[in-house]
């Protein structure tokens, strides 16, 4: 069987999530013959809900579609390493494996920070791959820092 990346389309959930002003971050979740069957980017802002990471809504509907609240045998793509509260969360659902794309040096839980996975206490480990489309997911979270920046610097609403 060969590989197919689903990056592509967690990178087109973040670019939505940048047009939403939220952080643009964005999954998918792949069943274990290769579908696409949930796919969702930030939405904490709009949704007033601090728990509504892309991970996360990804995770939710992929569990309403499969009426389970594990996910073995699939995989989820994000666009930047997930943190500690959606690496839980990844474990809790027995994510298969785990491909990301961006490093979060401030607030990543599965390379940095915490190492959720490290734990004892992990549930489950999935396998894990940094850096699938590194250089685009980086420059979508750059390119909206530094324009949320400069709206603030002028005055603009945060």
């Amino acid at each position: 069987m060969s590989f197919t990346s689903h990056m592509h389309r967690a990178l087109a959930e973040a670019r939505a999530a940048a047009d939403r002003a939220e952080v643009p971050v964005g999954a998918v979740v792949v069943d274990p013959a290769g579908r696409i069957v949930a796919a969702a980017g930030n939405r904490t802002r709009m949704n007033s809900d601090p728990t509504a990471h892309a991970e996360i809504l990804a995770l939710r509907a992929a569990c309403a579609a499969a009426g389970s609240e594990r996910l073995p045998g699939h995989d989820l793509y994000v666009t930047l390493e997930p943190c500690p509260m959606c690496a839980a969360a990844i474990s809790f659902a027995r994510i298969r494996r785990l491909y990301y794309g961006a490093a979060d040096p401030k607030s990543g839980g599965v390379a940095r920070g915490p190492r959720i996975f490290e734990h004892p206490q992990a549930h489950h480990v999935p396998e894990v791959y940094g850096g699938i489309a590194e250089a685009e997911a980086e420059a979508l979270l750059t390119d909206f820092f530094r324009a949320r920046r400069g709206a603030d610097a002028s005055g603009g609403d945060i």
